[in-house]
């Protein structure tokens, strides 16, 4: 088991019980999920990763992480032991920085769960190596690094933890596009070769279409759709959801189907839009 939700429900203020999530009920695998999580500013988003992440804990219901339930009486001691088996990156993560060396920030997490300094370095090594941060950079200053590069450290710090599932706030807000790709392909990496379960907030609905399997949208702090991406974007669900945003490349269809007739279908990036036009002109001759 992974991270559920049943009943869920929480405020920041217990005197007047504004709930800012609204019994949340909401199933996560542990592996292999790689789950795109939108909604307005104010939805709850934030708030829903931070009670997954044990730092927020639910005002109602209860939330089971890895066999373990936690309410609003778990102690302190239970929630540090789960803590490295969900690891959350912030948003701008780079503000977290804080040792002299690369390699002393992201040997911070394991030797805060008690390894030893030779064990954290290895981690941290393994965890650097994986974000593509080369060694010519582990012993130098993390804020000389450009921001693509501090953010990859912040990640690998994360990593360093060895978590399960790994959830990121916005994990490209502020980086060039040439850096949010290369992020988004290093989540890719960890979804697919370590198989780890993925979670990023995001307002980027092409980064939704090109790298999530699953899509979650909170509205007002109330779950309005969680399932498979193919089926997030079909027209239909999308009208249902109030969800206006479209990819890049179903505005380019939506143009060519009406000014040449050529058929919409579900096409979540240019490489497969070209490929379906290249097809597609094949077929009429």
């Amino acid at each position: 088991m992974g991270i559920q939700f049943t009943n869920v429900s929480f405020s920041y203020n217990k005197k007047e019980k504004k709930y800012v999530l609204k019994n949340i009920n909401l199933k996560i695998n542990p592996k292999n999920e790689f789950i795109a999580l939108l909604g307005k500013v104010g939805s709850g988003k934030s708030t829903l990763v931070q009670l997954m992440n044990n730092l927020l804990l639910p005002s109602k219901g209860y939330i089971d992480l890895f066999g373990k339930r936690i309410n609003y009486k778990t102690s302190n001691k239970e929630l540090f032991l789960l803590k490295r088996k969900i690891g959350l990156v912030f948003q701008f993560p780079e503000y977290q920085l804080f040792e002299t060396t690369v390699l002393k920030d992201v040997m911070f997490a394991p030797k805060n769960f008690n390894k030893s300094n030779l064990e954290s370095e290895k981690i941290a090594i393994e965890s650097l190596i994986k974000v593509g941060i080369s060694k010519e950079f582990f012993n130098i200053s993390p804020f000389k690094l450009s921001g693509g590069q501090q953010r990859k450290v912040a990640i690998a710090g994360v990593l360093s933890m060895e978590p399960s599932i790994l959830i990121l706030d916005e994990p490209t807000r502020g980086l060039d596009s040439k850096s949010q790709i290369e992020i988004m392909n290093i989540l890719k990496k960890q979804n697919k070769n370590e198989k780890k379960t993925i979670i990023f907030i995001t307002h980027n609905i092409d980064l939704v279409a090109k790298y999530a399997s699953k899509v979650l949208l909170l509205d007002k702090g109330e779950i309005i759709f969680y399932g498979k991406k193919d089926y997030f974007f079909m027209p239909k669900i999308m009208n249902q959801c109030n969800f206006s945003s479209e990819p890049q490349s179903f505005k380019i269809l939506n143009f060519l189907n009406k000014k040449i007739g050529i058929k919409f279908e579900l096409k979540y990036d240019f490489k497969q839009l070209l490929n379906y036009l290249i097809e597609n002109e094949k077929g009429k001759k």
